[in-house]
């Protein structure tokens, strides 16, 4: 019922009743409990088709907020929504993941707590926190899984650092593609079941969007197409180990390291994306070459999953006329008519805020479902 009503499907208790076949009597029980706990409230009458017009139900998406961060390898975002995703405050910071996760969690409590304050509410309105980290995640328990660019993180439970600072609130915990993923999915394309979303920042990874929800694979471990091998780059070894991976080709460190043997001032993916914004010829050259080692492995991606729309996100993304040149020129050459057919390859239109959004949904998707609603309604009876 609260389903219906947050999506605007059945905002009556007669339209309920005709959607979901209960009973007049119990619909107006569970409307009753649903208006004492605070999650919706009477907001005016609707239009009447004869007689009495009804009063319309509507929810109440300011009573509560959830927290949302997005750690990156250098860079991180945190942000305070309410419990229809709506921001209320938001900020940007530099950090490096790899000091370790007392070090990078603290930074991000402080932040939470100006944030909160700063949108007027405090710590007895957080329902809930979503957190993304650049690296496989143990979705069920929160904890980082041998990831290769955050020493120290290996099975830290995020939950439990947050857990006495808001023990109220459940955590969420997963791969900073995935809630980007989940991000771009949630607003601008909820009508597309089959969507790959694709970060090329310092290193490249996909999150999967299949039958409307995120695909994570048996251990975390989904969409992580930059360590798959492209030709013709033998003599490239990866931070894997393995050569001729595709994020030691295109990825943003792999495109700065190059052009800064080229004499070019680049130390970061955002000095590549600056370098081509000046018009640097080797930096527009190296970005559309790296569009079209991702468009390979996009290639092979679209005859497998078939997915309606790819998003190109990331740092790189913000050079996105030249990186999906590339990208579209191989993966249309390359992948089957049928599944091109309706293909379209965009680039991210939430950029740097994807990843707060996504983890905002995914926290407000499990704060709000049946099953957890339920439970609190019997909880408070």
């Amino acid at each position: 019922m609260l389903k219906l009503i947050r999506s605007g499907a059945a905002v009556t208790r007669a339209q309920i009743v005709q959607q979901t076949g209960l009973a007049r009597s119990t619909v107006a029980q569970r409307v009753d409990a649903l208006v004492a706990a605070g999650l919706i409230y009477e907001a005016g009458d609707s239009l009447s088709t004869g007689g009495r017009r009804p009063t319309r139900l509507a929810f109440r998406h300011d009573s509560g907020v959830v927290l949302s961060a997005d750690l990156g390898a250098t860079h991180s975002r945190v942000a305070v929504h309410d419990l229809a995703a709506g921001p209320e405050a938001e900020t940007a910071f530099d950090a490096e993941i790899a000091d370790g996760p007392e070090a990078t969690l603290a930074l991000v409590h402080e932040r939470f707590l100006a944030l909160l304050a700063e949108a007027g509410r405090d710590r007895a309105h957080v329902r809930g926190i979503g957190v993304g980290v650049p690296g496989p995640v143990a979705f069920g328990t929160g904890r980082a899984v041998n990831p290769p660019i955050m020493p120290g993180w290996d099975r830290f439970s995020i939950p439990d650092w947050f857990a006495d600072r808001f023990p109220d609130a459940p955590v969420l915990v997963d791969n900073d593609v995935n809630i980007m993923a989940l991000g771009e999915h949630s607003a601008h394309w909820r009508e597309s079941d089959h969507l790959l979303y694709v970060k090329v920042g310092t290193g490249i990874g996909c999150g999967i969007v299949a039958s409307g929800h995120i695909h994570r694979g048996e251990v975390g471990a989904a969409g992580d197409i930059g360590h798959i091998v492209v030709t013709d780059h033998e003599d490239v070894v990866c931070r894997c180990g393995n050569i001729g991976c595709l994020e030691a080709v295109a990825g943003g460190h792999a495109l700065a390291r190059r052009l800064s043997a080229a004499g070019h001032p680049a130390q970061r993916s955002r000095d590549v994306v600056r370098l081509v914004r000046e018009g640097n010829a080797d930096a527009v050259r190296m970005v559309r070459a790296a569009g079209r080692s991702l468009g390979e492995v996009l290639a092979a991606c679209v005859n497998f999953f078939n997915p309606r729309v790819i998003v190109i996100g990331g740092d790189l993304g913000d050079v996105h006329e030249h990186l999906l040149a590339g990208v579209r020129e191989i993966v249309f050459q390359r992948s089957l008519p049928l599944a091109t057919r309706d293909l379209r390859i965009v680039p991210s239109q939430l950029g740097d805020r994807a990843g707060v959004t996504g983890a905002a949904n995914m926290v407000i998707e499990h704060i709000l479902s049946p099953a957890a609603v339920d439970r609190a309604l019997r909880e408070a009876a």
